[in-house]
């Protein structure tokens, strides 16, 4: 499936469960957002997101621990989670996707290499991170991260029944 069809494919299902999808993005710095909202009528299902690069703005903005910052990092599996859950609780969503990761030239280390990527999709039924290390150049890690989530969102997807979720504000 190619990208354009990617992006349609997941509009249209959101659409169809009367569902709705928020983005928290760090190292793609909004390219969901952006494939979300090449598609016409996304807005009725694509709330927004929030590009939240600076660690200030993941604590500020989504809730992510300082702790957790500090403890693990923000390339981690409590990171990214809480990510998602706070882009979902902010925009009031259904679903929420989140990214964060190195994507280089610099900043890789031995236990967090450069092409680290941690990406999260909150559901009406839960929250899963998983991580994977891509190859390549800081624009091929970056596409590759993307494309990566949002298959995994539109399996997610289309496997799930329309489950309303609350989160208490």
């Amino acid at each position: 499936m190619n990208d354009a069809t990617l992006w349609l494919k997941i509009i249209q299902t959101l659409q169809a469960q009367g569902s709705s999808v928020a983005t928290a993005e760090s190292c793609t710095g909004g390219l969901i957002g952006a494939g979300l909202t090449s598609i016409p009528g996304s807005s009725r299902c694509y709330r927004g997101g929030i590009i939240a690069y600076d660690n200030r703005v993941k604590i500020q903005q989504l809730g992510v621990s300082p702790d957790d910052l500090n403890r693990y990092g923000a390339v981690s599996e409590e990171v990214v989670r809480a990510m998602a859950l706070g882009v979902c609780k902010a925009l009031d969503t259904n679903w929420a996707l989140a990214t964060s990761g190195i994507a280089g030239p610099d900043g890789g280390t031995l236990e967090k290499p450069v092409g680290t990527v941690w990406m999260a999709i909150a559901s009406p039924a839960g929250c899963e991170a998983f991580c994977q290390i891509f190859p390549g150049e800081r624009n091929e890690i970056r596409n590759a991260s993307v494309h990566t989530i949002v298959s995994t969102f539109l399996d997610r997807l289309v496997s799930t029944q329309n489950i309303t979720c609350s989160f208490e504000h």
